[in-house]
């Protein structure tokens, strides 16, 4: 469903705009009314929807947790910024657009991190609350390791008793937090700090980035009986095996096929079903943490000179095409929502086509804001789209992926039934890179030095079922499109192998 146009308002920008960013983690894009999906509970997203600017093509620069939000948060693609893979730290030198800000604005981070030092303020975020405490083997400083987050005292403090193994003691696991009542989730915890916060600042110019971890696993939790599992709507590539897709893919489909999932057994469609309403049960209490971030934006008196936005670090495949997770360049993992509410340039809502990447995020937000633009950063401002004075018709954008550093790629299942053999080929593959580019013309080449190369039209194909890779009609495409992926990795310094073609 497409978001109907409404006219721009005044286009003369507030002095000093607020900036609100919000970040969940594993959200799809079909969390909501204006991409499609009319039947879930998110009203409060879908409210925010009918007053911004609602991107219809926004991709991630890779479908892996912290290489993602460090492309959000410093306007360079992850080697650039020194994260290409999960569990690192973010060199020292790396800015973020917290760095980038003039001293006007008094700035706060919120939730989820992922870069190292996960609980303590850093980067210019001037005001700081911490929520995972499972990452202390990535503090700089190994005497940091006891300490505990906001959200960790905030549950001892109510009197929750932690079960897992930290330096510190005794902390909180995934499972446990997932089986509390809703106002005990981080995203609830969250969104109350995030408010305290817009409160207390109204006054005066600030930047606010909210991340919490949901919808990401455990996928259970205070709303898990919200949809039923077998009537809830699916999509036409729900547990449709890849044929003809990469290996890495193929075997990742068999992987959960035959793997348990928080409890449910995802060899049947029943799981998966299961496993899927629990997920949306899950994106309720995102869409909460939504409600209290704008009410509180409301009753501060500054809305109208707010920028909101909202995304996703990446998606989930939640079984379509029989997957779970993300590290694919399928469009479920890679293509993502964004709104973005700038009420001096809009008045409703307006659909973005085009084609629009993170990398862009800081040079937008810097020059919505009236700040200058560093020259080292790789992506460019797009507030031109937004005040109407240019398009994303000809946007190319490029998805990566660097290798799997943080993980056997099988222990996403609690446990499974695969033999050893098998599990060693699909960690091999996960090593390999991969690129992606999705021209403007909606479609997508994805090259891998290792395995087999993908291509599809979207405009045809939007479930990506036909990969025309190896049709001899389309080898002159494939080469146009190959020479755009090179032409980016020498214009940022990419390193990756491709193949040849």
């Amino acid at each position: 469903m497409k978001v109907k146009s409404s006219k721009m308002s005044n286009p003369d920008s507030p002095p000093r705009p607020n900036l609100v960013f919000i970040l969940p983690d594993r959200l799809r894009r079909d969390s909501m009314a204006c991409y499609g999906n009319d039947w879930i509970q998110s009203p409060h997203l879908n409210g925010l929807a009918e007053q911004s600017f609602v991107f219809e093509n926004a991709y991630v620069t890779q479908p892996v947790c912290a290489p993602a939000r460090s492309s959000i948060l410093t306007g360079l693609y992850p080697p650039s910024a020194g994260m290409p893979v999960n569990r690192l730290i973010m060199p020292p030198e790396i800015q973020t657009i917290a760095q980038m800000v003039s001293d006007d604005y008094r700035t706060g981070y919120v939730g989820k991190w992922h870069l190292g030092d996960e609980i303590f303020a850093q980067r210019g975020f001037q005001e700081w609350v911490g929520s995972n405490d499972g990452w202390w083997t990535e503090y700089s400083d190994p005497a940091t390791r006891t300490e505990f987050s906001d959200y960790h005292n905030f549950l001892v403090e109510a009197d929750f008793e932690p079960d897992m193994d930290h330096p510190g003691g005794k902390t909180f696991s995934p499972k446990l937090r997932s089986g509390l009542t809703s106002e005990y989730q981080m995203a609830t915890f969250l969104g109350g700090r995030a408010a305290e916060f817009i409160e207390a600042h109204a006054a005066e110019p600030f930047v606010l980035y909210v991340s919490t971890i949901e919808p990401h696993p455990p996928f259970t939790g205070p709303y898990d009986h919200l949809y039923d599992p077998a009537t809830t709507p699916v999509d036409e590539t729900f547990l449709q095996y890849p044929e003809g897709s990469s290996l890495f893919n193929r075997l990742r489909a068999d992987f959960f096929s035959n793997s348990v999932r928080d409890g449910i057994d995802l060899g049947t469609e029943d799981g998966w079903r299961l496993l899927r309403s629990n997920y949306w049960g899950n994106v309720k209490l995102v869409d909460d943490m939504v409600g209290t971030i704008l009410g509180a934006l409301d009753s501060s008196g500054v809305s109208d000179r707010t920028i909101v936005v909202f995304t996703s670090e990446h998606g989930d495949m939640v079984g379509t095409h029989r997957m779970l997770e993300m590290r694919t360049p399928y469009e479920e993992a890679v293509r993502v929502p964004l709104l973005m509410r700038v009420p001096w340039l809009l008045d409703g809502s307006q659909t973005i086509e085009g084609n629009f990447s993170q990398i862009d995020f800081v040079p937008t937000f810097l020059d919505l804001l009236g700040e200058s633009i560093p020259n080292h950063l790789q992506g460019r401002s797009r507030a031109g789209v937004l005040r109407g004075e240019d398009t994303l018709d000809d946007n190319d954008v490029f998805v990566q992926h660097n290798g799997v550093g943080d993980r056997d790629l099988t222990s996403e299942g609690e446990s499974h039934r695969w033999p050893a053999d098998k599990a060693r080929e699909l960690n091999h593959m996960g090593t390999l890179p991969w690129r992606s580019v999705i021209s403007a013309r909606r479609w997508k080449l994805t090259l891998c030095a290792g395995d087999q190369g993908e291509l599809y039209d979207l405009n045809r194909d939007a479930s990506e079922t036909e990969n025309l890779f190896d049709q001899p009609e389309h080898r002159g495409r494939v080469r146009r499109m190959t020479a755009r992926l090179r032409r980016w990795q020498l214009e940022v310094g990419d390193t990756a192998p491709l193949p040849g073609v």
